[in-house]
C-alpha cells in the first residue's frame, strides 16, 4: 500500500546508505506525499528497523508503513547486499525525518598478510 511512497525515495535511500558508513544520515521526506496516501500526521507514523544479516530483524511487529518500508528496501538488490555487509538502523520521526545509521560494517575484503619484499641478501 505504502510501497508507492518508499519506491519514490529509494534511489536517495541507497546513496544515504552508502554514505552512512562515514556518519549518521537524515532524509527529510515529503509530508504531503504520506497525507496523499491516508495517513494523517496526528497518527504517529515514526518506526524503528534494525537490519543484519540482510533481514529486518523488527519488522514483524512494525506499523504497515514500516512492514511495507522493509519490504521495498529488501526488495532491492543493492539495498540488501549492503545489508548483508553490515548492520544498520532507519527510524522514522514524526516530522518524517528518515535517519540512517550504519552501526556495522563489515570488512569487503579479508586484509592481505603482510610481506616483506626480501631480495637476494
Amino acid at each position: 500500500m505504502h510501497t508507492q511512497i518508499w519506491d519514490k525515495y529509494l534511489p536517495v535511500i541507497k546513496i544515504l546508505l552508502k554514505k552512512s558508513a562515514n556518519c549518521a544520515q537524515t532524509l527529510n521526506l515529503n509530508i504531503q506525499d504520506f497525507e496523499r496516501a491516508g495517513l494523517a500526521r496526528k497518527t504517529g507514523n515514526k518506526f524503528h528497523l534494525h537490519f543484519q544479516n540482510g533481514r529486518a530483524d523488527n519488522a514483524i511487529n512494525a506499523s504497515p508503513l514500516a512492514k511495507d518500508f522493509a519490504s521495498t528496501l529488501l526488495g532491492d538488490d543493492t539495498v540488501k547486499s549492503l545489508f548483508m555487509g553490515g548492520e544498520y538502523e532507519l527510524s522514522l520521526n514524526n516530522k518524517y525525518q528518515l535517519g540512517i545509521k550504519c552501526l556495522h560494517k563489515a570488512e569487503a575484503e579479508e586484509k592481505e598478510p603482510a610481506t616483506a619484499d626480501q631480495g637476494p641478501n
